[in-house]
């Protein structure tokens, strides 16, 4: 408006006591209203910010779970090889190798093999 806010000597200010009061009263109501909006989404990503931390807290227990089961799958897988190792002596001379080869297919299990197990249909990609 004026340098230093004032006018210069001797002039009237323009606006009244009044006019500048409705003005601070507009200003101010337009300021409580940015406030409102911004309070409201602020409280909206806090919202959104703990159902994160839910599902975070979720997909790590699954996580945690599925790794102690691949852990625990794989010390089966151990045991039941050296059992295999141990017991494969004892079959007679001519089966032997069909046991072996039998043993040795059963390691070999595709992606493909685990889905239909599991029930997983294969949808070709593309």
């Amino acid at each position: 408006m004026y340098p230093q806010g004032r006018p210069p000597a001797g002039q009237p200010f323009k606006f009244s006591v009044l006019e500048i009061c409705d003005r601070m009263k507009e200003e101010f109501q337009f300021l409580q209203a940015q406030y409102h909006s911004l309070k409201l989404e602020c409280e909206k990503l806090a919202s959104e910010k703990t159902e994160m931390q839910r599902h975070y807290v979720m997909y790590y227990e699954m996580s945690y779970g599925l790794n102690l089961e691949m852990h625990k799958q794989a010390e089966i897988v151990k045991r039941l090889s050296t059992v295999c190792a141990k017991i494969i002596p004892f079959v007679k001379q001519e089966h032997q190798q069909q046991v072996l080869q039998a043993v040795e297919r059963a390691k070999q299990v595709t992606t493909t093999e685990l889905n239909s197990i599991i029930g997983v249909s294969q949808h070709p990609s593309g």
